[in-house]
């Protein structure tokens, strides 16, 4: 989904996953309770917005219990859903897939159940975005996933630090600061110039979006290496750049020091996929709301960082059930309800022109009409972006320790041959 992160866990020993996953190294446990309810588990990671749908559910339907096995972080998740897929047992009934590692998942299909074949007959694939959808029906027509949330992105600021340095802050000010990632640096060199302060957060929560406005990932569709023919050395430059102005506040995305930023406005703007809402109004605390801004201006036109998938791995003994509850949880109903908790944007056609997410307002972001806002940065988005097979491995083990090692002093053209060594590896 969403929550490109930290970098990926090399632990692949089953004591390792366990501490990752917090999950058991058998068959997954019993599959019903003392009281003959059959238990559903249901791996997820970050945040989904599921665990009031959860309790909804087992009130709906009181033969099933379901336990959330629930991961900090998108990389141990894959990590050991990868591990236990080669083990042949430990998964979950319905495992949670983000889009990053979704062609890894692809390349092991077999290993998933054909939820045309074991879902509710009345779940049609009309009930997607086309895209979405196509990113996760195998080349022989298998659908192994029911797609949850995308990430249609915009821009966030803090109208408050812009005002502070003479720059527009209202929403047809900073069309002009967002029109372009020219237009976007440019600014951040006026801020820091104004303030002494940082832009945005981090380097590489600036580059991911700019990689996936790209036709393809760090693979061609043909899975071969693309990292030298496609724009990203033109893109970590431009970051690089930006970083050596001072427009990074060098802050490791998902740690300690990066949500305290928020709190201690250590930067202006950050890039804002709709799941991002939960996490700056989580971090930023009550003591700044209204000063955040959301703006649907964004840099290049818009595009899509994240989203994940449901899946139901063979594995599992209750895969009729666990078909079942992956579908229900994927309807547009229940996806507007996982928004309005935690800014998941729902995928699903019919909740995309619904009245109750197109009039949703979020108070925190100034009564920003939000669903409204993120429904028409979907529509912008055309395809999902082509992603090979370690795709997510490359962006969490390469790129991202590669910025953060030019944000502490390292020359930019040594990080990218770091970059081309490490891909070349992961492509192996």
């Amino acid at each position: 989904m969403r929550y490109r992160r930290a970098g990926l866990a090399k632990a692949v020993a089953c004591t390792a996953v366990v501490a990752l996953a917090a999950s058991a190294c058998g068959s997954g446990g019993s599959t019903t309770t003392s009281d003959g309810k059959t238990v559903l588990t249901v791996a997820t990671f970050n945040e989904f917005g599921y665990e009031e749908l959860f309790k909804e559910y087992e009130a709906a339907n009181t033969n099933i219990k379901i336990e959330q096995r629930k991961t900090g972080q998108g990389a141990p998740h894959h990590q050991n859903l990868f591990t236990k897929l080669a083990a042949g047992s430990g998964l979950a009934d319905v495992e949670a897939i983000e889009e990053g590692y979704l062609a890894q998942v692809m390349s092991k299909s077999s290993q998933f159940e054909d939820l045309k074949e074991i879902g509710p007959s009345d779940v049609r694939e009309d009930r997607w975005l086309q895209w979405k959808v196509d990113a996760v029906t195998t080349k022989d027509g298998k659908l192994i996933g029911y797609g949850t949330d995308i990430g249609p992105l915009a821009m966030c600021y803090r109208k408050d630090l812009l005002e502070a340095a003479n720059m527009p802050s209202d929403a047809e000010g900073v069309k002009a600061l967002f029109e372009s990632w020219d237009t976007y640096f440019a600014a951040g060199d006026q801020y820091v110039k104004a303030t002494g302060k940082a832009w945005f957060d981090s380097a590489s929560q600036v580059f991911n979006p700019m990689h996936n406005q790209e036709k393809v990932g760090y693979f061609d569709q043909d899975d071969k290496l693309a990292i030298e023919s496609n724009n990203d050395k033109k893109i970590f430059e431009q970051v690089s750049a930006a970083v050596q102005g001072g427009q990074s506040a060098k802050l490791v995305a998902w740690s300690d020091e990066w949500k305290r930023g928020f709190k201690e406005s250590a930067f202006a703007t950050k890039v804002c996929p709709s799941w991002m809402l939960g996490g700056i109004r989580d971090n930023s605390g009550p003591d700044h709301k209204g000063k955040w801004a959301v703006s649907a201006t964004f840099p290049g036109g818009g595009g899509n960082w994240g989203g994940s998938y449901l899946s139901v791995p063979k594995q599992g003994k209750n895969k009729a059930e666990a078909a079942k509850l992956a579908a229900w949880l994927t309807a547009p109903e229940q996806q507007i309800k996982a928004f309005t908790a935690k800014g998941t944007f729902p995928s699903q056609t019919q909740a995309l022109i619904s009245p109750e997410l197109l009039n949703q307002t979020d108070e925190y972001f100034g009564g920003e009409k939000v669903g409204l806002l993120f429904a028409e940065q979907a529509n912008k988005v055309p395809a999902a972006q082509y992603k090979g097979p370690e795709d997510g491995t490359i962006q969490e083990t390469v790129l991202s320790p590669a910025l953060q090692a030019v944000e502490q002093g390292t020359a930019p053209a040594d990080a990218w041959n770091t970059v081309l060594e490490g891909a070349k590896k992961a492509a192996k």
